[in-house]
């Protein structure tokens, strides 16, 4: 079932770039976080998502959000991808998809492709803006419009 706003963010567990464990829990409810779905690394559409995020990552962190990007991926692609095109925020393998359903990332272009969909989580952990195009430079707007009109929490 898809999350729709005002929903909280789904318990998860998945293994970072780093190859460590990210616990969702670890993060809902104490800072926004803007998750975002993605096809696949080294893709063109996706590197230009990638690099558009680390380009704003500042705007985000000036505004107390962490920016996490999700994809099926494994943790050694996630890795070369971010250290390739110099990417500081959170990336997470979610190899089998099990995330991509628990938010209800829809597959694109007749299930063959799998989905671009962006959620913020305010710092209570609470659904606030989904996002789903194709189009990945609208993603990176879009989130950060959604962070800066979050009342700032210390």
């Amino acid at each position: 079932m898809a999350l729709k706003k005002g929903d909280p963010i789904p318990e998860f567990e998945l293994k970072t770039k780093d190859d460590e464990w990210f616990y969702s829990k670890d993060f809902a409810g104490n800072k926004p976080l803007v998750i975002y779905f993605y096809p696949k690394n080294f893709t063109p559409g996706c590197t230009k998502e990638a690099c558009s995020f680390r380009d704003s990552y500042e705007d985000f962190k000036e505004h107390g959000a962490e920016v996490i990007g999700i994809s099926s991926d494994s943790v050694a692609s996630h890795s070369r991808f971010a250290k390739k095109h110099e990417l500081p925020f959170i990336f997470l393998a979610d190899e089998k998809g099990k995330v991509r359903r628990q938010f209800g990332v829809k597959s694109e272009l007749f299930g063959l492709l799998p989905g671009r969909e962006t959620f913020v989580f305010d710092h209570k952990g609470t659904l606030i803006l989904k996002y789903n195009s194709l189009k990945a430079t609208t993603h990176i707007k879009r989130a950060l419009t959604a962070i800066k009109q979050l009342p700032h929490e210390n």
